[in-house]
């Protein structure tokens, strides 16, 4: 385990597959371990597919402009802005808490029954950079195998392949590959931080030859950036051929007034032409009207036809993710019903989570 203490800065280095916040190549970072008392935590919304999660981490390095978990920082008395993803805080002994809660649950009238899957990195990217050294998403997974809980895991990092020798001995419901574009100028611009779009492609072409359910989250879609068709095919054909087991489309939304003024600077310093077509698109909601979004969807929905995903799926793939544009089978044929139906429920986006 890494020594970090109070307060530590690290200058970050950037590598090939990583890109600068700006034209520097290193940036200060602050790591703080807290104390956790919990790190299976409950999810009480009925509304989410899942009853439990995990986050070994507050704060992302992979800065991304519109990640709706940035507010969280506030919540503690933080800034909202860049410190975000320059003040990360480790929760300090992770896999020992983990395991205490899970032998806790064990030796109750329930037992682990009915536990899982556990949703691992719904507020923060579990194998952001520090991972690699402070291995507490590892130490979490060893202790979830020592219990066989299912699990689902979301990230845009590579670095999870570290951990096959785990995910090959855990029930994985799926590996949720963040990925909505592979323009690199968009990602280079909205995503600082994070891996290269085509090593998220290679990473998902390595889990699923594995034998690891996976397939990609395309979100946020950005309207008048990434909503393109053009771009979308590319995606979902490059998708494809990486053996992806589903797409799971998610237009940008806001879900609190910090992440809504962080990504229009970022969208003021590189689209100014497009401020106030966003500013029209989100006056009155967090997300964009279903009128603006449907083109895209029904698009996406036919792609899926023309590009089918891996046909195996992981049981309870769509319990998990919901409903929506996941793999249409080939041996049917297209309807109407089902174009239209995919487009038109609501739930084909999966909801931005908030949990910690």
């Amino acid at each position: 385990m890494i020594e970090i203490r109070t307060y530590v800065s690290i200058p970050i280095t950037m590598g090939d597959t990583m890109n600068p916040f700006s034209n520097s190549s290193t940036k200060p970072m602050q790591y703080e371990p807290v104390a956790a008392k919990s790190i299976l935590n409950p999810v009480k919304a009925s509304s989410m597919p899942f009853d439990w999660s995990i986050n070994p981490y507050r704060g992302c390095q992979h800065g991304c402009s519109f990640c709706y978990a940035r507010s969280t920082h506030s919540f503690l008395g933080l800034e909202a802005d860049d410190t975000f993803q320059r003040h990360i805080l480790l929760k300090e002994g992770a896999p020992g808490v983990l395991r205490e809660q899970l032998r806790k649950r064990q030796r109750s009238r329930k037992g682990l029954e009915g536990l899982g899957p556990v949703a691992i990195g719904t507020a923060t990217d579990p194998y952001q950079q520090i991972e690699a050294r402070a291995k507490l998403t590892r130490g979490c997974l060893e202790v979830l195998v020592e219990y066989q809980v299912p699990v689902t895991i979301t990230t845009r990092s590579p670095l999870i392949l570290r951990d096959l020798d785990l995910l090959k001995q855990l029930p994985v419901s799926s590996v949720n590959i963040s990925l909505s574009t592979l323009n690199r100028t968009v990602w280079r611009q909205f995503e600082p931080f994070t891996p290269a779009p085509a090593q998220r492609l290679k990473m998902l072409k390595q889990l699923t030859d594995e034998g690891i359910p996976a397939g990609i989250f395309t979100a946020p879609i950005l309207p008048y950036l990434t909503d393109q068709v053009e771009d979308l095919t590319e995606l979902i054909a490059s998708a494809s051929e990486a053996g992806s087991q589903f797409v799971m489309p998610s237009f940008l939304r806001f879900s609190t007034s910090e992440v809504k003024v962080w990504f229009f600077q970022t969208l003021q310093q590189h689209y100014p032409h497009l401020v106030e077509k966003y500013a029209r698109l989100y006056a009155s909601s967090q997300s964009v009207p279903y009128s603006f979004r449907a083109p895209a969807l029904e698009a996406i929905d036919r792609l899926l036809w023309r590009y089918p995903m891996r046909s195996r799926k992981p049981e309870r793939q769509e319990a998990h993710l919901g409903t929506g544009p996941l793999r249409p089978d080939p041996a049917a044929a297209p309807s109407a019903e089902t174009a239209a139906g995919a487009a038109g429920a609501e739930c084909c986006e999966p909801v931005q989570l908030t949990l910690f």
